[in-house]
């Protein structure tokens, strides 16, 4: 795999949701009648920075709230872990309780974090809440049609709430699991290099190591894993090529060198088409779901002309495929990746 480094030099602009897509979101059961919002939580008059048990700063703050408005927001956000987790259902809160409220400024979303804990046994969850983007919608629904994950959130105007997928940070596990001995590095080689692929394909941009998660599971002979994004702000954006590319960020680069040292061109050429099958047998499976997300995002001004112009040349100078140039959106670029990937696995 190659190596390098690109950079996102501009903070992606948060897209409206328009109304074709909220349609979409009813009919799939994404829309609901939340009794906090975003904007409820904003409503805060100081914070403190969260550390990390050795003492670093986490880029999160701790907001403080007016004392009257504390036992409103933590009973509306804890309905809302119940319509996202329970279709509503207050029984499972019913010994829960807000533990903290956490505030990023970092990113595009500017997330609200939100602990809730089980007062029966401190068994806690997250869950956050965030700025409806149109932009991460689109990831999110890529995301569960084309990946083995599924993700659940809901959506109430311009507030998004959105299930915690549960992991280790990329990045944290790229400083201390990377080499452990119990894994096989071959099997962590693997994932990125399908993960890389994926992303590719769905232009899933910006994935560098802390916007995914490793996931392990114990088998009954070894160590399986899994990586899973965690951000999908920057879904099919940019321009440049490169950020949808998980393999040219520096933060990952643990992972290529880990691919350059144990795969060979023809197992990574393998894996990749592996990937090809799994994305061709998910865009048949779930044609109809595909074709009205294509319908609605077509419509919808989600990028610019010049990203779209400078995407569609680095993919035409990358697969040496002149039907790039006809493409005149994100959404054509992202139908032609799987029109070819098709064409490939069936050839």
């Amino acid at each position: 795999m190659e190596q390098g480094d690109v950079k996102i030099l501009k903070k992606k602009p948060i897209y409206p949701v328009s109304a074709e897509l909220r349609k979409y979101l009813r009919f799939y059961q994404r829309d609901a009648k939340l009794p906090v919002g975003y904007h409820d939580l904003l409503n805060f008059y100081e914070s403190f920075p969260v550390m990390d048990k050795n003492g670093r700063d986490t880029l999160w703050e701790s907001p403080l709230y007016p004392p009257h408005e504390i036992d409103r927001l933590h009973s509306g956000l804890k309905k809302a872990y119940a319509m996202l987790k329970a279709s509503g259902n207050l029984r499972i809160v019913e010994h829960k309780y807000i533990d903290r409220i956490d505030y990023c400024k970092f990113g595009n979303s500017n997330p609200f974090r939100i602990k809730i804990v089980n007062r029966l046994n401190d068994i806690y969850d997250y869950f956050y809440v965030k700025r409806a983007d149109a932009s991460r919608i689109y990831g999110l629904e890529l995301e569960e049609i084309f990946s083995p994950n599924q993700v659940n959130y809901l959506v109430d105007g311009d507030s998004l709430i959105e299930e915690h997928i549960a992991g280790i940070p990329g990045d944290e596990f790229a400083k201390t699991r990377l080499r452990e001995p119990d894994y096989n590095p071959i099997r962590i080689a693997k994932e990125f290099v399908k993960f890389n692929e994926r992303c590719m394909i769905t232009l899933l941009g910006d994935m560098r190591s802390y916007n995914f998660v490793m996931q392990i599971t114990p088998d009954f002979d070894d160590f399986q894993f899994r990586l899973r994004a965690i951000d999908f702000d920057q879904q099919f954006y940019e321009g440049n090529i490169k950020v949808y590319m998980p393999q040219f960020f520096k933060e990952n680069r643990p992972y290529v060198e880990l691919a350059m040292e144990y795969l060979t061109d023809k197992t990574v050429l393998q894996y990749q088409q592996e990937e090809q099958s799994s994305i061709m047998y998910q865009a048949r499976s779930e044609r109809y779901r595909l074709k009205e997300l294509r319908d609605v995002s077509i419509k919808d001004n989600i990028s610019t002309i010049d990203n779209i112009h400078q995407l569609r040349e680095g993919l035409f100078r990358h697969y040496s495929d002149n039907q790039y140039h006809r493409c005149e959106s994100m959404t054509d670029i992202i139908e032609l990746n799987i029109k070819n990937v098709i064409r490939q696995v069936n050839a």
